[in-house]
């Protein structure tokens, strides 16, 4: 899940899957078991689908957008969670340059025969696309990897086949160079789509601090149970320390200073939870482990059968 932070994106874990290649499941001879049960093959989009209905039933009634790259936008995602969460669901991804789109359909006129089409005029591909549009692109105020940046970018409603209902594209110009983003979100405006996409790259910082901040890499666990418990702790320890962080009244310092970062990283997070646990006011609220009065009840008793 992406969160804005004290002002900035942060990652916090909800799910886990672990893929395993059909040609790898193949080459053992012994079916991959955990306590028992068949692991079955599943393809990364049925495991991503998978995810997304489960965490979608803890979340009943709140709008679900689901930030992708492009190999995950497409249909093979979008319809099996559409089919099972409904118009809540919603996908932002970034638009492949050969996809070909179409305008929206016309309105019926009166006394006209047949179905309605579902694709009006054909467009042409995103590519040619993006050299008509770059010269109605206007400019925009984003923030973007942590600066308020200047973008120009244009926007249209358009028909996608791969996904067979009307998307909202953004084509975004550079200096040198465009991407075209999309979403099933008719509602969101150019800047938002913008900033959700750009904070994609927070899952990737997500992964480090997963694997070197909490340390998922350094497990010496072999067994596939205990690899998935460890994982799981570790999910949970990164999730609850930017919990800690949003809960915070005031944004807390960077250490170590960086040339053009001026927001807090998640180890400045970690330290200030180290310093809260080392406090010795923060044993009046855990206190430390002692003898269970059961258990010191039962030596007394002994003791005096003794």
């Amino acid at each position: 899940m992406l969160k804005q932070v004290k002002g900035r994106w942060a990652c916090l874990f909800l799910d886990l899957r672990f893929y395993l290649p059909l040609k790898t499941i193949q080459a053992k001879k012994e079916t991959a078991t955990i306590r028992g049960d068949v692991v079955p093959f599943q393809t990364k989009m049925a495991q991503a689908a998978q995810m997304l209905i489960a965490i979608a039933e803890h979340f009943s009634t709140a709008p679900i957008l689901t930030v992708t790259d492009s190999w995950f936008g497409n249909n093979g995602l979008w319809k099996p969670v559409y089919k099972a969460i409904g118009s809540r669901f919603n996908i932002l991804s970034r638009l492949r340059c050969n996809n070909v789109l179409y305008d929206r359909p016309e309105k019926r006129k009166p006394k006209q025969r047949g179905r309605n089409k579902k694709y009006g005029q054909r467009l042409g591909a995103a590519t040619d696309m993006a050299k008509t549009v770059q010269q109605k692109a206007r400019s925009y105020t984003v923030n973007l990897y942590g600066k308020q940046r200047e973008v120009r970018a244009y926007s249209r409603v358009v028909m996608l086949k791969t996904l067979k209902r009307p998307v909202q594209v953004v084509w975004v110009f550079r200096r040198t160079q465009w991407i075209a983003l999309f979403t099933t979100d008719l509602s969101l405006s150019v800047t938002q789509i913008i900033e959700y996409y750009g904070a994609r790259w927070k899952i990737e910082s997500g992964f480090k601090e997963l694997k070197q901040d909490i340390g998922s890499q350094k497990s010496q666990c072999r067994n596939a149970q205990a690899v998935t418990n460890h994982l799981n702790f570790c999910m949970m320890a990164t999730t609850l320390t930017w919990i800690y962080a949003d809960r915070l009244k005031t944004d807390p310092e960077r250490r170590h200073k960086v040339k053009g970062r001026a927001s807090f990283a998640f180890s400045d997070i970690r330290r200030i939870i180290a310093e809260a646990a080392l406090d010795p006011d923060f044993e009046r609220v855990c206190p430390k482990y002692s003898s269970s009065p059961v258990n010191s009840v039962v030596a007394v008793l002994l003791r005096m059968v003794a």
